[in-house]
């Protein structure tokens, strides 16, 4: 296994984003939590079913006869499993490609170009995560594949990264306007829309912007900064806040944002 493995994406704005592979520790660990807290469902479930079954199966026997028994237990298997694949499809759907143990380790599920996965995505993972886990060929696959994929990842097309990735300190001025206006965002700013490749074109603009042509510049800096207003639901740009401005502001207050917070 290659650790601290990274994976290359390159956005439409032609900026080149880097980032660290999730790698078997990080999943492991997410896999422990999540399976404690379908642990706590599951057993909810056989608990409510099992006082469900009697009452049926005392009611049913006379319709169906002696045989219903065996159907109630293969209805709880089936009802099981949908819980068990439902967890991680619902999500990994709502929750951009995290589930409760991925937020608490820190990685997530992206589609193989970096952008985020929907329901198709989800479901292919969460489907073929009882092969994988058999006989721990998904671990297999992890540990010796070239972008650490389990048999999931290859049928949904996604990899899992890390969203905390830490690098070389940055070497851009935030401008003091920003300072002042990014505190103003915090509160009426849904900076958890903001994926963390998101974050990272923003950031790679403002690395990379006094390299730029003025036109060039720009052009960019207006298509990101309306980009990002989209995301975080603001109506419109204030007038007396120019793009660049923005964007240091959001990536000052993405920083300080508790539920993504993260250095790259």
């Amino acid at each position: 296994m290659h650790l601290f493995n990274r994976v290359k994406f390159r956005t439409p704005e032609s900026v080149e984003l880097e980032f660290t592979l999730a790698g078997i520790g990080s999943r492991t660990l997410a896999l422990i939590i999540d399976y404690h807290i379908l642990t706590l469902i599951l057993t909810l479930f056989v608990a409510v079913w099992a006082v469900v079954s009697v009452q049926l199966s005392s009611f049913l026997t006379d319709i169906f006869g002696a045989k219903i028994g065996l159907w109630l237990i293969a209805i709880a298997f089936l009802l099981g499993f949908l819980i068990y694949a439902g967890y991680f499809v619902i999500f990994e759907t709502l929750w951009q490609g995290q589930t409760p143990g991925k937020r608490f380790a820190k990685i997530r599920v992206v589609r193989d170009n970096g952008r985020p996965i929907g329901l198709q995505q989800a479901t292919l993972r969460a489907l073929l995560r009882a092969i994988d886990e058999s006989l721990f060929i998904g671990a297999f696959l992890i540990i010796f594949g070239r972008k650490e994929k389990r048999l999931g990842d290859l049928a949904a097309g996604t990899i899992v990264i890390q969203t905390q990735i830490l690098t070389e300190k940055e070497d851009f001025i935030i401008s003091e306007q920003a300072k002042s206006y990014y505190e103003q965002l915090l509160p009426i700013a849904d900076l958890s829309a903001l994926l963390p490749d998101d974050f990272a074109v923003i950031r790679e603009y403002l690395l990379r912007r006094q390299a730029m042509s003025q036109k060039a510049r720009v052009s960019l800096a207006l298509e990101l900064a309306l980009q990002a207003k989209a995301i975080i639901k603001l109506e419109k740009l204030p007038e007396a806040v120019t793009p660049d401005m923005f964007l240091e502001a959001v990536y000052l207050a993405y920083q300080e944002s508790s539920d993504f917070r993260f250095r790259i």
